[in-house]
């Protein structure tokens, strides 16, 4: 994703930021460069999240759980807050039968004040809020002082029955400009909603675009969406092409304003969930924490570039990374998706994937990617979808952990790393509790994680790098119902709680430049 900078408009020891601004740094882990030398770490002051709507179905339960972790430099006198509102205009899969009835509903109905669906009140305590509502509003929210570094919001929703049937989980997101969701489909028995989220008071104008196996596919309705201020708008995929393909990528863009997005996938028979944004297009991506008892895990890339991807396959297991058999390798076509059965590729050892440009005189070139997994046989299948993710520079987190069902993927794909995982005390009280966990590298970790202590209610995980190579993670939260093995993954990137301040001398530079 290309995130959103925001100009540094105040002194350099008084940042505020939202959670966008860490792009004016983000990009470099070098500690060599010169801009780094002489930086100084701050902790955000500013976050900004949007949840998409949870369900229409009346058979659902949705559960949101907000938290912060303590960071450094953060505490003091000051209070902050954390709050999540409803956007106007968030609306039920009765206003999703097109593009043009989506928006005309959005833009005619008036927003009115409305009460916080979740507020957090101090860092390391996390917060839940649940509703059995099939209307649950989108949500808009911001944090700001001692609550706004790494401030992270969990939405879990089961639906018990129906074609949604599932567990639909998901990190709510930063607002941005630009967003790529390989593992998308057209097909007949899926539906896919692109839900977009305008936090800002005027209104985004978004393009959507899709690239199937051959390249664009041909649009047979509007692409461009207008979102209005503070509201959301569903797009149903199948709507903009007539062209079935079952994988596509969508690529979302803010030509103004911004937006967050999401895409809600429901397969007629293998369930539904969430699928995140791929991370910003790269010539290595890592897709961490395929579960052991995979039965299917289907690879689907796009490379957005001028340039073909060549690119090796390598599945990094418990004890090394492996080339899967008949999967060594895959060729990308520029501005095409590519796609790859690895079947049950873990064969009941938990693995995450490694994707890295071949060998040979082509030249590297970037790409996005995503995997759809499947759990479970015949009618009783369900389906979650991991997709590439950044590295945790410090530190990640995943929100809403029950006292059972969560796994911690962690893997290293070069060199070893040391990393701390520490479970925060529980929405209903307890102590927290840290672990330290060596990982090898060219190898993943699956674990159960700790649990807080004399606690009760969901807690958070956060897992802090200490040393080493880089670290990616994702957490897996199984909640099986009627022998369904329901299940969703989430990715935990950095959560860019602090941010670089270059001195005052290079601060005002950025100023002259339009902060760019």
């Amino acid at each position: 994703m290309n995130r959103t900078t925001l100009s540094l408009i105040a002194a350099v020891t008084a940042l505020a930021a939202v959670t966008g601004v860490a792009s004016l740094t983000e990009g470099s882990s070098d500690d060599t460069a010169p801009a780094a030398k002489t930086a100084t770490r701050l902790p955000v002051e500013r976050s900004a999240l949007v949840c998409p709507t949870p369900t229409s179905s009346d058979v659902a339960t949705t559960t949101y759980t907000a938290f912060t972790p303590k960071v450094t430099g953060a505490q003091g006198a000051k209070k902050g807050t954390a709050a999540l509102l409803p956007a106007q205009g968030s609306e039920d899969d009765g206003a999703q039968k097109d593009t043009q009835k989506d928006q005309k509903a959005q833009k005619g109905q008036a927003g009115t004040a409305s009460k916080p669906v979740v507020s957090l009140k101090e860092p390391g305590k996390p917060v839940t809020a649940e509703t059995d509502r099939s209307d649950a509003p989108a949500l808009i929210g911001t944090a700001d002082g001692p609550l706004a570094p790494g401030w992270t919001v969990q939405q879990t929703t089961t639906v018990a029955a129906g074609s949604g049937r599932g567990l639909l989980g998901t990190t709510c997101t930063a607002p941005d400009t630009d967003f790529w969701f390989p593992g998308t489909s057209t097909a007949k028995d899926r539906q896919d909603y692109v839900h977009l989220t305008n936090p800002d008071d005027n209104a985004a104008e978004v393009d959507l675009k899709l690239y199937g196996p051959n390249g664009r596919l041909k649009p047979s309705a509007e692409e461009e969406i207008t979102v209005p201020g503070r509201s959301t708008v569903p797009v149903l995929l199948s709507t903009l092409t007539d062209v079935e393909a079952l994988d596509a990528t969508l690529r979302v863009s803010a030509r103004s304003g911004r937006v967050g997005a999401a895409v809600q996938a429901v397969d007629q028979e293998l369930g539904s969930d969430w699928l995140p944004a791929s991370a910003e297009p790269s010539d290595s991506v890592v897709l961490p924490g395929i579960p052991a008892d995979a039965t299917s895990v289907r690879l689907v890339v796009f490379a957005p570039g001028s340039d073909d991807a060549d690119l090796k396959v390598r599945l990094a297991g418990r004890s090394s990374s492996i080339t899967p058999a008949g999967q060594e390798s895959l060729h990308v076509k520029s501005g095409m998706t590519a796609w790859a059965d690895l079947a049950d590729v873990t064969k009941g050892e938990a693995g995450s994937l490694v994707l890295t440009p071949e060998g040979g005189e082509g030249r590297a070139a970037p790409v996005v990617a995503a995997l759809r997994v499947t759990r479970g046989k015949g009618s009783s299948q369900e389906t979650a979808f991991i997709p590439a993710t950044t590295s945790i520079e410090r530190t990640g987190t995943a929100a809403d952990n029950r006292a059972k069902g969560s796994t911690l993927s962690l893997v290293a794909p070069n060199a070893s790393a040391k990393v701390r995982v520490t479970a925060s005390a529980g929405s209903g009280g307890g102590s927290p509790v840290s672990k330290t966990y060596d990982i090898k590298g060219g190898t993943t970790q699956a674990v159960e994680p700790p649990r807080p202590s004399s606690g009760r209610g969901g807690y958070a995980l956060t897992v802090e790098r200490i040393s080493g190579g880089p670290v990616y993670a994702s957490r897996m939260l199984a909640l099986p119902q009627g022998g369904i093995p329901m299940f969703t993954i989430q990715p935990l990137p950095d959560d860019r709680g602090t941010v670089a301040v270059p001195a005052a001398r290079q601060d005002l530079s950025l100023l002259n430049d339009g902060g760019q």
